[in-house]
């Protein structure tokens, strides 16, 4: 008799899943660990395995609250997805053409940072907005907003608290792994891979800004 595995533990495995698809592809922890190299010039790898550990906690925190409570905190601000959008692609565009255009010889920023300032670090910007950025939070709070009531709530809880844990889990394990790669790599290769990274981090930024202020053209067309 083949085993069939019980519809609530089936339908946490599939929401899920749904939710790695749809958050790992625009999170792209594996495109950002250049550019978290390039913004952890100077730093021991102590030190960037402990940030890597704390943007991760940092970016499973932002995503399991927009999927639960996201909807909820923009209609208590009064503030649409398409403004969140159009704001953070500005913030992107910025973070990418600083990246973009900091010269090869910039002095390396020292390793004698405080605690205080690797915290404030870990969050902005190296969790908002190169690694969770309005991109991730807009799905992630489209997410949460199709999230069903009722029975389905507990499991749909599940699921995004496992679904963000996986998420959180592939950001430590790339950007733990980032300094081991460019070893092997050599500085010229991983010089260009983070050009390039940066270079599409802007055009990501000018993407979502361009959705947003696309969606509240939409909004006014309907009026």
């Amino acid at each position: 008799m083949e085993f069939q595995p019980p519809n609530a533990v089936l339908s946490i495995v599939q929401s899920t899943l749904l939710i790695v698809g749809a958050l790992f592809p625009i999170v792209n922890p594996l495109s950002s660990a250049p550019i978290f190299l390039n913004l952890t010039q100077g730093y021991s790898t102590q030190v960037r395995s402990e940030l890597s550990r704390t943007i991760a906690i940092n970016g499973f925190f932002l995503l399991i609250g927009s999927i639960l409570i996201g909807t909820h905190i923009l209609d208590f601000f009064g503030i649409s997805l398409p403004v969140v959008q159009a704001a953070g692609g500005l913030v992107i565009i910025s973070t990418g053409w600083s990246l973009l255009t900091e010269r090869d010889d910039a002095p390396v920023r020292e390793t004698g940072a405080s605690m205080e300032d690797m915290a404030k670090r870990a969050f902005y910007p190296l969790t908002l907005p190169l690694t969770v950025g309005p991109g991730s939070i807009s799905v992630a709070i489209t997410l949460g907003a199709n999230v069903p009531h009722g029975a389905a709530l507990v499991r749909s809880f599940i699921a995004s608290v496992l679904g963000s844990a996986l998420i959180g889990l592939s950001i430590y394990l790339c950007y733990r792994s980032a300094e081991r790669i460019a070893r092997l790599l050599g500085d010229v290769a991983m010089s260009v891979i983070s050009r390039l990274s940066s270079f599409i981090l802007f055009c990501i930024g000018v993407q979502i800004l361009w959705n947003g202020i696309k969606a509240l053209l939409a909004t006014q067309h309907l009026k």
